[in-house]
């Protein structure tokens, strides 16, 4: 099998994973999610383009960069509730993506309850901790190939 990219998006304080309310995201850090979906994807002959950006803009460029990916494994974090431009990157994406939080956010603030990607989204993954990335690779993977 061809090595064939898969697109990692993580987007606003993600990139302080492991220091950031540890209570809530856990202690590990973006690095180790992205080796652990590395790992899971490598199997099928993937690799992981892996994006953390805090600006809305510097993500929407990078979807747009990556219509050459197999998928997409999108943590959009806080722009989940807002994030409108990135929802129509999204939307242009053309393949499949799966929505992926660490926390399970209907156990949260009533404003974390609605997503505007997930619509769009293959699947949603919430509360289960950096298991969920590794979950969604799977899902992904098995959706694609």
């Amino acid at each position: 099998m061809s090595r064939t990219e898969l697109l990692l998006l993580n987007g606003p304080n993600l990139g302080i994973l492991g220091k950031r309310e540890v209570e809530v995201y856990g202690t590990a850090t973006l690095a180790d999610i992205e080796g652990e979906v590395a790992d899971e994807v490598a199997q099928h002959g993937w690799v992981v383009r892996a994006v953390q950006r805090d600006c809305e803009g510097a993500l929407i460029e990078a979807v747009h960069s990556a219509h050459d990916t197999v998928g997409a494994i999108v943590n959009p974090g806080a722009l989940m509730i807002a994030g409108w431009s990135l929802r129509d990157a999204m939307a242009a994406y053309p393949r499949p993506f799966i929505e992926v939080h660490l926390s399970n956010v209907w156990a949260r603030e009533p404003f974390r309850h609605k997503s505007v990607l997930a619509p769009l989204a293959r699947g949603i993954i919430v509360g289960l901790g950096p298991v969920g990335y590794r979950l969604a690779a799977r899902a992904l993977a098995a959706s694609v190939l």
